[in-house]
């Protein structure tokens, strides 16, 4: 091979190796050149901290806790004693209430093909049946941004399905932005259930037939009977959210039309329950704010605007009045609601809680009527565990936990038959009484439910 031709190919050896390098060892690393010139400056973060500060310092949050400890929400019991009742779920546990909120549950009653009996469906599951009501169960996104729009941001103002009517009225309560309504999801009465299929009662068809029989003691097993009376027999204590909106009692035909006060168009709950603390010297510093306490706070009915002239304990035309009207409205539809000279309803003078049985309606009237029926029941009923069961009625479902005793003593009893006459102004006066504002929440429909329920008796 000639000389030139050897030179050549050693070249393009040496130009393949140099444009692949995988193809031989690779040497040792140069020495490190200059540092180059440095970056610019990018801005600031926010300081977490600062962020957190905007709610928790003694004018929000700090205040807000220290107010909660006096709410009924934080110390009352019913959280710990309904836990793991998914029917319970949805007004006294936190998780139960984001629950039906969250999955839009339906205040329904359905129809079980199997059983030929309706069943409510406004409940919780099993694993959301717990909690405490805490600051996320009205305020569902706190921390969600961990900004200043968390706070102020509800769980729902959604206008609020019936339950007592199976979803069929929906209260909507739109002042203040219908925040009251978060209010009223839980403060409303829970339903009645007719005996024969366990569907909400027709209270239409209850007040439209008020001298037919709801309930006739001498054939207890009739197909006729839509209730069976015993002590216990109640629409509950969340009576405050039908009678603000104005619905929810059994509306008998009668001199009065039932309309509402002005206090459902323009006022919220908020207005009153939380607004700034005050009145009697013994309330001052539990009223207002997270409290949710309005009993002898009337500084809020003033700051609102609604009232051109203050209202103190003292004033005569929007507080005595109203109130003394509708205290002996309850007091005389008790006293009408007798049954061969007894009464029907339950008097119960305790007020001390260390007793048990408390009366918490126990000054709303003359008699000291708890809303509860005479009812004969050695278990749930103080009187009873007082030994005191002079003028009872018979109960037509004595319990299996009776003794034998229990059990003979109750036959001894006259038995409690009910028209719906009387069965739909039973349900008016639990309504009207555990309102608790002897009727400034809804003056007009309060009276209205009352008088048209003593003329029908």
């Amino acid at each position: 091979m000639k000389l030139k031709n050897i030179s050549r190919l050693l070249f393009y050896a040496f130009v393949i190796m140099c444009i692949a390098p995988s193809c031989v060892k690779e040497g040792p690393a140069g020495l490190t050149g200059d540092t180059g010139p440095a970056g610019k400056d990018g801005t600031n973060g926010v300081d977490a901290n600062q962020t957190c500060k905007m709610c928790h310092n003694p004018t929000k949050v700090d205040l807000i806790a220290v107010q909660y400890e006096f709410s009924k929400h934080s110390y009352g019991e019913a959280a710990f004693e309904e836990a793991g009742n998914t029917g319970c779920a949805p007004c006294h546990s936190q998780e139960g209430f984001k629950y039906v909120v969250a999955n839009k549950v339906p205040a329904t009653f359905t129809l079980n093909t199997t059983t030929n009996r309706y069943a409510n469906d406004y409940a919780s599951i099993a694993s959301a049946a717990y909690g405490e009501y805490g600051c996320s169960t009205c305020h569902n996104s706190i921390h969600a941004t961990y900004g200043s729009s968390d706070l102020p941001s509800l769980t729902t103002v959604a206008p609020v399905p019936m339950n007592m009517w199976g979803g069929k009225k929906i209260m909507d309560l739109k002042a203040d932005g219908g925040k009251s309504n978060l209010c009223i999801k839980c403060h409303q009465p829970r339903p009645q259930t007719n005996l024969q299929t366990g569907n909400v009662q027709d209270y239409d068809g209850i007040a439209a037939n008020p001298t037919v029989l709801a309930y006739d003691a001498n054939d207890n097993g009739s197909k006729t009977n839509i209730v069976r009376p015993s002590y216990r027999m109640h629409v509950h204590y969340g009576a405050i959210g039908a009678i603000y909106a104005g619905m929810g009692g059994v509306e008998f035909a009668g001199s009065l039309p039932y309309t509402s006060s002005k206090h459902t168009t323009e006022a919220s709950c908020i207005d009153c329950h939380m607004g700034a603390k005050g009145g009697l010297s013994d309330l001052v510093g539990r009223s207002g704010g997270h409290t949710f306490f309005a009993k002898g706070n009337l500084t809020t009915c003033n700051a609102t605007g609604c009232h051109s002239t203050a209202i103190t304990s003292a004033s005569t035309t929007l507080w005595l009045n109203p109130r003394a009207e509708i205290k002996t409205l309850l007091t005389t539809l008790a006293t009408k609601l007798t049954v061969g000279g007894v009464e029907i309803l339950n008097r119960n003078p305790n007020t001390n809680e260390a007793l048990g049985g408390v009366n918490l309606w126990a000054s709303l009237t003359a008699n000291k009527y708890d809303g509860y029926l005479n009812v004969y029941d050695p278990i749930n009923n103080p009187n009873f565990a007082a030994n005191n069961p002079s003028g009872t009625f018979q109960n037509p479902a004595p319990s299996s936990s009776w003794t034998a005793e229990q059990k003979a003593l109750n036959l001894t009893f006259p038995k409690l038959s009910l028209t719906n006459a009387q069965y739909g102004a039973i349900l008016n006066f639990q309504l009207c009484l555990r309102e608790y504002s002897l009727g400034i929440h809804n003056f007009n429909y309060t009276k209205a439910l009352l008088t048209n329920s003593i003329a029908k008796l």
